[in-house]
């Protein structure tokens, strides 16, 4: 049974007066443990779709089911729950907040949940571990590197354990050192971890290392050629 399963889901806006259909009766499904990655030109519905899996946005018709959920069906605040509980989202800028520790950071997403402060720090440091920067904690944002800095987003998107992560171009802001480190890093969450990540990324190096590659054509996703 797919984790993801999108059926016949479209999304329409209006720019100015002109309505834009990104997503167009689109059907997809992602398996529990396995990386998709996105690919198509600027505009397709790539971030647009990602934005829908993660419950930020909503599709105008269609259905999405999240594992066991239909957030589709869901009032906005039992999708805020959800969103906070299955999903981790990873940035190309980071979003760091400058003005605190790496630690921090990462702490952040559990500061809304019930997990007392002893609880907190072990899972921050056993997060930091994963990512690779354990001797890092006490680093603010303006003391890291591109790749470090991406480690800490990273370590906060997965702090609090959540089943799906979704990528918007993670190694777009990199040089190619760091972004084949977070590529690494990435595909030993879905290995490691059982975690599955949807990226959206216009490299084709980076999507080779995805479980499948799908080109958004016309608000159609097609599978591309093994």
């Amino acid at each position: 049974m797919s984790f993801i399963k999108c059926i016949d889901i479209s999304k329409t806006y209006t720019k100015g007066n002109t309505p834009v259909t990104p997503l167009q009766a689109l059907d997809v499904s992602v398996e529990q443990g396995s990386f998709l990655s996105l690919m198509g030109p600027s505009g397709s519905g790539k971030t647009t779709l990602l934005n829908i899996l993660a419950g930020i946005d909503s599709a105008t018709t269609g259905t999405v089911r999240i594992g066991e959920h239909d957030i589709t069906a869901m009032k906005r605040g039992a999708l805020t729950k959800w969103r906070a509980e299955h999903v981790g989202y990873i940035f190309q800028l980071y979003h760091l907040i400058p003005v605190l520790t790496a630690f921090e950071n990462i702490e952040l997403p559990l500061l809304l949940t019930a997990m007392n402060k002893k609880t907190r720090r072990q899972r921050v440091l056993e997060t930091l571990d994963i990512v690779g920067l354990s001797d890092r904690a006490d680093h603010f944002p303006r003391q890291l590197s591109g790749g470090q800095e991406q480690r800490v987003a990273i370590a906060r998107a997965i702090v609090a354990n959540p089943p799906l992560l979704v990528a918007d171009e993670p190694t777009g802001d990199l040089d190619h050192e760091a972004a084949d480190a977070i590529l690494v890093l990435l595909r030993s969450l879905v290995t490691d971890f059982n975690k599955t990540i949807v990226m959206v990324t216009h490299d084709p190096h980076a999507a080779e290392i995805a479980d499948r590659v799908m080109h958004l054509d016309k608000g159609r996703l097609v599978e591309a050629a093994s």
